[in-house]
Order: structure tokens, then sequence, then C-alpha cells
């Protein structure tokens, strides 16, 4: 009787057309319109016309209107813009000029209205950082204006890719330079140092190296024990704390190794010379000397820190060694004493390893892509690398060292920089027990957060030789940390691990130098690092971590460009799986490439991709996992995401 009420239909008319306002965050999309997410149950449409007024990530107050039965959102004010600062590049259109930005989600906002302190005359492509100024819905003429900061690159620059992906992370684009001559440094008294320069000491790095900071020399006793001495470039004998130089590395943190190109975090002055183990150079090195029984434990009691001078007697490169133990190619030591060296630590890897392998854990040996760059930054190759036993050799000395350190400064300060690691999160440890009974792995959650328990387990998984299982167990492992007190480092399998071994490429092992150096001279009140340092230090690992990523990404992208790509069917390993399809990892040249769903499976609605367990199924049948090998072939490639796209081969 009410249906075909006049009254109540113009009533009802009118409650529908009342607009109302929400919050929310905008949302766009690759089709020019977007929504505004109110909450995780509640969006509403942004029209393309009204998608000009904002930028994804903005949060905003909209209007909410409906017209032809559809609520549709228009933007009237904003609480907090997504885009502060932001990496583009110039487009000169005619007689204009507009910037774009390189952030994927914001590709189609053009910034026409900008402003700067910059005098060049800009070129189209030119990389340029700018900030936001204003934002158009705090505009009356309803446009951004932007002001350019700082000039990065020219387009045709070679070196673009490495100095866009840096500004955008706020690293540094090169090495540091000062004054070489204002900051020589003092001579080093030898009174307090131990002439080491007498023993056959030698280096093995890449044959490109120049930064040397490890020497090892070893040594047969009576018993037949080993005593391995490392010891290591001593550049804080030259810089003081809160120096200029000191200041730059504690900024730093690192050398950046990135593909084809590193950034020192020294001057290279004392990187490359000063500081550096250079062959037949006498230098000042930090030791340590360690005795190893005949099955390869460390007597901890017998270590031994102390101030040296050392003369390398040769300079090895990885290769060279490698070839030569696996009696290949046609290197070989330039004398007797040399190649004693060699075999004796050799002889320390093979027991050392093994007594890791039985009481801690080992690292897998995965493989390593390297791009090979011809003098004009142009890719000339990439390969496949495993690490080969001369650099097992070094490296197996080293943890031996870490391990040391820890153990010195645990009973000497009981603090310094560690590197620690907590094994399972305690929240995680039942659905852990849980999952590894699916594969007859039992273990209680008592034995699972302990060292020796965990090591058990890492042995299990050794034996079970699942990568998916050993993927869903990393899973549900903590992060690794850096602490100023000694923790367990659960990955290692070891009690504490603290490295000092590489002073002149990392911050934190010049931190762990000044305090081993402190207790060696009988320095009083020496005190913990500061806490605002560590944090620095994480950031920073962090930050140049997902440069590295980047730049690779960009790098893959050029690489195949310049051939048909789409003409050839390569394997790749499936590394991760999200709700729009699976990434995987090209084995022959470690490119990174998306396979969205309507490439898995035809019928979309079919297809579950499962992230939390790395799984897809496809008609309820499970098909791909994280770890499985696939054939694919690449599709397209997307030069302003830097991103791959490419399909199964059935």
């Amino acid at each position: 009787m009410f249906q075909n009420n006049p009254v109540l239909i113009q009533l009802k008319n009118q409650l529908y057309k009342k607009k109302f306002q929400v919050k929310g965050i905008v949302k766009s999309t690759s089709k020019g319109f977007g929504f505004l997410r109110v909450d995780s149950k509640t969006t509403y449409f942004i029209p393309p016309q009204n998608m000009k007024k904002v930028i994804n990530g903005d949060k905003i107050v909209g209007s909410i209107e409906t017209i032809n039965n559809r609520e549709i959102v228009f933007p009237k004010k904003l609480i907090e813009p997504f885009l502060k600062k932001f990496i583009g590049f110039v487009h000169k259109h005619k007689n204009s000029i507009y910037i774009q930005s390189r952030y994927p989600y914001i590709q189609n906002v053009m910034f026409y209205k900008y402003s700067t302190t910059i005098k060049r005359s800009w070129k189209n492509g030119d990389w340029v950082s700018a900030k936001l100024q204003k934002h158009s819905l705090c505009d009356k003429n309803n446009c951004f204006s932007i002001k350019i900061i700082k000039f990065i690159s020219e387009k045709k620059n070679p070196l673009s890719p490495w100095h866009v992906i840096l500004s955008k992370y706020n690293l540094e684009k090169k090495s540091p330079e000062v004054d070489f001559l204002n900051f020589f440094p003092k001579n080093i008294p030898d009174n307090n140092r131990v002439d080491l320069t007498n023993l056959d000491f030698i280096t093995i790095d890449n044959n490109h190296t120049q930064d040397i900071d490890d020497a090892v020399y070893i040594e047969e006793t009576n018993s037949s024990h080993l005593i391995l001495t490392v010891a290591i470039a001593d550049p804080t004998e030259y810089i003081s704390v809160n120096t200029e130089i000191d200041n730059i590395a504690k900024k730093r943190v690192f050398t950046n190794y990135l593909p084809g190109l590193n950034i020192s975090m020294l001057p290279k002055e004392f990187s490359e010379n000063l500081c550096s183990l250079q062959p037949f150079t006498k230098r000042p090195a930090l030791a340590c000397k360690i005795l190893i029984d005949n099955d390869g434990t460390i007597i901890t009691k017998k270590t031994k820190f102390f101030l040296a001078w050392i003369k390398s007697q040769g300079k090895l490169s990885y290769d060279n060694v490698s070839d030569w133990l696996e009696k290949s190619g046609t290197w070989k030591p330039s004398n007797k004493r040399i190649e004693k060296q060699i075999f004796l630590l050799n002889k320390v890897y093979i027991i050392r390893n093994k007594w890791r392998k039985k009481h801690a854990i080992l690292f897998k040996n995965y493989p390593e892509y390297t791009f090979h760059l011809s003098k004009k930054w142009e890719i000339l190759n990439i390969s496949v690398d495993k690490k080969r036993i001369a650099h097992r050799m070094i490296e197996e000395s080293m943890i031996s060292a870490n391990i040391c350190a820890a153990d010195f400064l645990d009973k000497e300060l009981g603090f310094g920089l560690y590197h620690a690691h907590s094994g399972f999160n305690y929240f995680n440890i039942k659905n852990v027990v849980k999952f590894l009974k699916k594969y007859n792995i039992l273990y209680t959650s008592e034995e699972l957060m302990t060292i020796s328990g965990f090591c058990r387990l890492k042995r299990s998984l050794d034996i079970l030789s699942d990568e998916y299982v050993n993927y869903r167990i990393c899973k549900f492992q903590s992060f690794g940390e850096i602490c100023a007190f000694p923790k367990p480092h659960f990955s290692l399998g070891l009690s504490s691990y603290a490295t000092w071994t590489s002073p002149i490429r990392k911050y934190s092992d010049m931190i762990n130098h000044r305090l081993i150096k402190s207790v060696i001279k009988g320095c009083k009140n020496i005190s913990p690092p500061d806490h605002s340092v560590i944090s620095h230090i994480v950031k920073r690992k962090r930050k140049t971590r997902m440069a590295v990523r980047k730049i690779e990404e960009w790098l893959y992208t050029n690489f195949f460009h310049s051939m048909n790509y789409d003409k050839k069917n390569y394997y790749a390993c499936i590394i991760d799986v999200s709700r729009r399809g699976m990434s995987a990892r090209l084995l022959k040249n470690g490119a990174f490439i998306f396979i969205p769903i309507t490439y898995i499976h035809n019928i979309h609605y079919e297809v579950i991709c499962k992230p939390e367990s790395g799984v897809i199924y496809i008609k309820n049948k499970l098909h791909y996992k994280i770890s499985d090998n696939i054939l694919v072939r690449l599709l397209s490639i997307n030069h302003i995401t830097k991103k791959i796209i490419a399909t199964l081969v059935k």
C-alpha cells in the first residue's frame, strides 16, 4: 500500500541524494581511476577526473555523492600527503617543462608548476630529486606545486641506474675524498707491537681487490695442533674517534658493493693504500693467534689478541689458488713457503668445517650472480658463481677469528658489537612443531628454543633436503639483530659472534677493533657502543640491501632490452607467492620475474594463491610452491617499474 506513495518516493530520493563525508586513503590503479579506502571493508570509487586532484597514498576527506546509482568520491580536504619527496625526470614539450615521478603509482601525475634554485638548462630525461610544496587540494587553482632540490643525472649518463637508486635511498654516489696531506698520520711507535714481518703471511682476495684487510699465517706444533694467526688491517691506528674521517665512516657504515661499482667507506688513500695489507709492505695490524686441536676445536683459553707489524709475502687470488688445489690451470705458488701456507690453510678449513658441521651450523653455498660491464658501463655478461675452495678457506678462518673475538669481548668487557639470532619466535614455536610433524620430524617446543636443539633440527633438514620445508622453517624464524651485549646466534649455532675482520669496509668492525685494542692497552672506563650507532648501522644495512636489489632490477631490464628476449625459454625457481601471482628468479642469470595469475591458469577463479604458505592451488589441487623449478618465457618489460613479466611454458 506504501509502495507507490509519492511522498515516500520523494523522501527516499532526498535521502539518497544527500551528501556525506568520509576519511580514507587514496588507492590508484593503472587505468586512471582509483578508490578511497575507508577501512578494510569499505571503499568508494574515485573517477579519473577526480583522481587528478590526489595522489596514491594521500589521506583525505572526501565528499560522497550518488550519481547514476553509484557512490562517487569528490576529494575535499587533505589530511596528510603521501608524496613529500620523490625522484622524477624532466619532460620537455614545445616550450613547457614538467616533471614526472618515477614512483609507479603516481606516473600519471604531471607536475607543471615548479620552482628551483638550480641553474641549469634542463634536458629531456634529466633525473631530479624534488619535494612537494603545495598539494592540489590546498591550492585555489587545484595545482600541485613542487620544488626541484637536486639534479641527479642526465638521461644519457650510463651511470644513471646507480645514481638514481642511490639518490632514492640517500646513499653516497662516490667514495669519500679528503685532502690526504692534511690527514697524513703520525708515525706509529714500535714498542707496543710484535714484529711478525719475518713470517709468511699471505692474503687471498679477488684479482681486482685493492682494499686488503686480512692476512693469515699457519704453523703446526709438535703435537700436530695448528696455530692460525689472523692479522687484520688496523685503520683505527690512523683514524681517531670523532675525527672527520671517522665521522665519514660512521655515516657510511659500509663499503657499498653494487653491481659493477664499489663505493668505499673510507677514502681510497686509506682503504687501498695506507691501511691495505699490500704485499711486501710493512703494515700495522691487530692480530689474533688461535690454537686449534686435531678435531677442529678452538682452545679458547690459549687465544691471544695483540698488536703487530706484518709484511704479506703474497697477494693471491681466489681463482688461482682454487685452480691449483683442484689441479687445473697454469698458476702455481711462487715458492715452497707460500705453497706450505696454502696447504696448511686448507687443513685448517677441513678440520674447522668438519667441527662446525658436527657442533654448529654450516652456510649453504648458494649461487651468486655477477654483472660484467664494459668501460662504457654496458652489460657484457652475467655469470653464475659459487664460492670455490679458496674462498671457503678464508671464510672459515675469519669465522674462527670472529668466534674468538666474541669470546674475548665476553670475558674482558661483557659488551661489544655482536651479531645475534634468537632462532624461532616464541609465538611461532607451536606452529613449527606442528608443521614439522607433517614430515615426520619430531621435536618439542622446548628443544627448538635451545641452540643445541636448533642445530639438530638444521641437520635433520639437511638430511631431508627439501627446499620448500627450509623456506617454511625460515619464515617461522625471527630476524637477525646487532646488539651491544652477547646473545646467541642460532643460525650459526654459536653462543655469541662478533665480527672484526673487515675494519676497512665495515664501521661495526672498527668499533670492535677499538674495544679489543682498549683492553690490550689496559684502558679504563671503556664504554659499550651507543644504541644510536647500532640503530644507524641497522637502517643503513637495510637501505643498502634494497638499493642493490633495485639496481639489479634496472640492469636486468636493460640487459633483456638489448635482445629478443621473448624468443627463448628459461628455467626459473619460484621465490615468492602473492595474491596476484608468483615471483621467480631465472637460473641462468638471476633475473627477477613476475608471473601474474592470468599466465598461470586461464580461468582466474580456479586459482588460489596462498602467500602465507607459499603455494598455488588450481582446482583445489597443489600445482606450484616456492622452491619449484619452472619453465618460463618472458613476455614484456616495464621500463618505468623495472618489472619483467613472464608466462609459464607448459
